[in-house]
């Protein structure tokens, strides 16, 4: 019990009586500080001001929002260090809600009622593995994976109790740094030796991460058969589908892991996205509708999923419904930076439903001046903007909007949605038109850059990167060039915690963007080789590998 002194532990318990019961058996077992909250929103507000290394929740919270959707909200969010334990306390038994709970990975699910002695024996298991592994945790977090990997390597066979969970954060270390083949020899041993769901799955995604879609497709499957459980490989199985083009396909997976667990929110937004350009109105209706519900509480909630939820009301022709959502959409987000926006775009929708012709030259107007400000609105509800666009005859606001799609998205699924929407839309020419002059502009963009550090002007390239990083901010290339460019000049100049902190964000938000990219493996060398070299670690957490149990 020794290694229970000083740690501190959050209580997030409604019930006074119990609250007051599972604090004292905290105390007891001699943790040094015990903070509480009886919901998820005063949750929040402790954690935004401190770490725990324990938090004890439990699942049937007061307020609107349970402990299940508390843990998404914090995982989405990264609100919590990877060396949290979260342990989930409950009563209930129904199978979808533990179902739910367990795929966001707490690190215990206690049943109540409990003694004392069995949370010592859960907390103190969970502390004995967070120890093995909090050396490599604490070298991802200071940028070292090189040195997490061997560290990995080498503790695999000094402490074999954990060697698997060591085999697995190695792999996904290189999945990090853009070496999905390194990545599924680990896998390929664990899944020889164990046959772990986990270590197929992470084959799989080695496959996918390389192009090799349709190899991936029929292990996905193949490993459903087995476990038609695992709802991380739902998840994958759909993302193949969408890349293969197959929506009917991907909607449908994303279904058969809604129905066995149905309190995911993000789960259920995705399988609405997917039914509504799959053109299933009604499916995405009650996906979204799903969404709002489950959200409703959520500090985090997204006026995206009240715009996506009008446009399905309006495919199937119900305009009563979706002006509600709107208006609800207005009054309840006012606070998100990205309602005005949306709202703008989904009032242009429900004008053009209406034929309301009078109207929707302004609304649109809004629309489009709501787009250009709003920060991260996604590329799905450009795309809606620019087909309103289209419709209302406005053909060069939507070529503007469409050539900004482009661009920021350098390829993949947003440019084939693009593309798409025009070739439907009759626009094919433009379609190919625009592609054009996307690529170019990048090009220009990059070559400008280039050309600068040629010239021995480090700082002008930065510049010139970092402001094309602002106007487009997701396209790989870019962001991409931005980080060499950053990279060198700190190489040449000495440490700036600033632009330092920069060139971490770049280098993180490039390995989200575009995880197979085959130069990920040198930039990421060349920034651990920096932060050694100044003795540097990262002043705030730039990425997580969470073990799943």
């Amino acid at each position: 019990m020794a290694q229970l002194n000083g740690l501190a532990a959050l209580l997030i318990e409604p019930h006074s009586g119990m609250r007051a019961n599972l604090q004292n058996m905290l105390t007891t077992l001699g943790l040094g500080r015990v903070d509480v909250a009886t919901n998820a929103q005063g949750a929040l507000r402790v954690l935004a001001a401190r770490q725990f290394d324990l938090i004890l929740c439990e699942y049937e919270l007061e307020g609107g929002q349970d402990g299940q959707q508390l843990l998404e909200d914090l995982r989405q969010q990264e609100l919590i260090a990877p060396a949290t334990l979260f342990f989930m306390v409950t009563a209930e038994g129904q199978s979808s809600k533990v179902t739910s709970v367990a795929e966001l990975m707490p690190d215990d699910y206690i049943l109540k009622p409990f003694k004392a002695d069995t949370l010592l024996a859960r907390i103190e298991r969970a502390l004995d593995r967070r120890a093995a592994l909090l050396p490599v945790q604490g070298l991802l977090d200071a940028g070292d994976y090189r040195a997490a990997i061997a560290a990995c390597a080498g503790q695999e066979t000094a402490v074999p109790r954990y060697r698997v969970d060591f085999m697995r954060l190695r792999a996904e270390t290189h999945l990090l740094l853009g070496e999905p083949e390194q990545a599924e020899h680990v896998y390929a041993v664990v899944w020889q030796e164990r046959q772990a769901p986990w270590a197929r799955l992470g084959q799989a995604k080695t496959l996918a991460l390389r192009g090799r879609i349709d190899e991936a497709r029929d292990m996905l499957a193949e490993l459903l058969g087995h476990n038609e459980r695992y709802l991380a490989a739902y998840d994958w199985l759909a993302r193949v589908h969408e890349e293969a083009g197959q929506l009917a396909e991907a909607q449908a997976v994303l279904a058969d892991a809604a129905t066995l667990s149905p309190h995911a929110v993000g789960r259920l937004r995705r399988l609405g996205e997917v039914a509504l350009e799959a053109g299933d109105a009604d499916s995405a209706e009650r996906a979204l509708k799903q969404v709002l519900q489950r959200a409703r509480f959520s500090e985090f909630r997204d006026p995206e999923d009240h715009a996506r939820l009008a446009q399905s009301l309006l495919r199937k022709g119900d305009t009563a419904q979706a002006e509600l959502v709107i208006r609800d959409m207005e009054r309840s987000l006012a606070h998100r930076e990205n309602t005005p926006a949306c709202a703008a775009i989904a009032t242009a929708m429900l004008l053009e439903a209406t034929g309301d012709t009078a109207r929707l030259g302004a609304a649109l107007d809004s629309a489009l001046a709501g787009a250009r400000l709003a920060p991260h609105l996604s590329a799905g509800m450009k795309l809606e903007l620019a087909r309103t666009c289209l419709a209302a005859g406005r053909e060069q606001q939507a070529a503007d909007v469409m050539r900004d799609v482009m661009a920021s998205a350098g390829g993949g699924a947003p440019m084939a949605k693009a593309m798409r929407l025009l070739e439907q839309s009759g626009k094919g020419d433009m379609a190919n038109r625009l592609a054009r002059e996307s690529r170019h502009a990048v090009a220009e963009m990059v070559s400008l850059g280039a050309a600068q550090a040629k010239a021995g002007d480090l700082r002008g390239a930065v510049d010139t990167m970092l402001d094309a990083v602002q106007k487009l901010p997701d396209n790989p290339q870019v962001v991409f060039n931005a980080a060499v460019a950053v990279l060198k000049y700190l190489e040449r100049t000495g440490w700036d915690e600033k632009l330092g902190t920069k060139g971490i964000e770049l280098v993180a938000h490039l390995r989200r963007l575009d995880p197979a990219n085959a130069r990920l493996a040198a930039l990421g060398g060349l920034q651990e080789e920096l932060l050694k070299k100044y003795n540097v670690r990262p002043g705030r957490r730039t990425v997580t590998i969470r073990q799943r149990a």
